[in-house]
């Protein structure tokens, strides 16, 4: 990326701020990188616990396997998923509050003695799948924010400091050059005025 400026006080007076301005924010965004990838880890490590858990509870699904052909999948449904944004490193990230399930009614007596274990082993496997898929959710936000935010340290770092830097070089070099240069046809039209005169 080329930053156009002029061999003027002015437009180096504009890129020197420019520079400052860059120097400043960057331990800032650096900070902000640093503390996303370490919320990124939080997260990975949250959804890698939340699986492992809906695998255990998958095991103990499986030894009641049998007892699953008698069961009405109808009995139980998800009514709701309350959640919440929370800010994490200025990135709005939803939170999973609740999930509201609906159980409809069934007959105590008439239907098999585990029907309430397995409503809450349902619920349980429900609740952590959702789960699961927030912290997916929150990973892919953050994974983003992340990568956004890494582009905006390299940016400033490997090309605007750089070559605002460099900018500021080139013209302080013109006007040193011009300056130079007028003060040397100063000095020449002295010598020759005092030649004539």
């Amino acid at each position: 990326m080329a930053i156009k400026f002029q061999y003027n006080k002015t437009s180096l007076q504009g890129i020197e701020k420019q520079l400052k301005m860059r120097l400043r924010s960057l331990p800032t965004i650096k900070n902000k990188e640093s503390a996303l990838r370490m919320e990124v880890q939080r997260a990975k490590d949250e959804a890698a616990e939340l699986k492992q858990k809906l695998e255990h509870q998958i095991v103990a699904y499986d030894r009641m396997a049998m007892l699953w052909n008698e069961f009405e999948p109808s009995l139980i449904s998800v009514q709701d998923v309350r959640l919440s944004v929370r800010k994490v490193t200025g990135i709005r990230v939803p939170v999973l509050d609740e999930v509201v399930f609906a159980t409809r009614p069934f007959s105590l007596f008439n239907s098999p003695k585990w029907y309430p274990d397995g409503i809450d082993l349902l619920q349980t496997l429900a609740r952590i799948g959702v789960e699961y898929e927030f912290c997916a959710m929150k990973i892919n936000l953050l994974e983003y924010a992340r990568k956004k935010t890494t582009q905006k340290v390299n940016l400033f770092e490997k090309v605007q400091i750089p070559g605002f830097a460099d900018a500021i070089r080139k013209i302080k070099r013109f006007m040193e050059d011009e300056e130079n240069l007028s003060k040397s046809s100063q000095k020449i039209m002295k010598s020759k005025q005092a030649s004539y005169g």
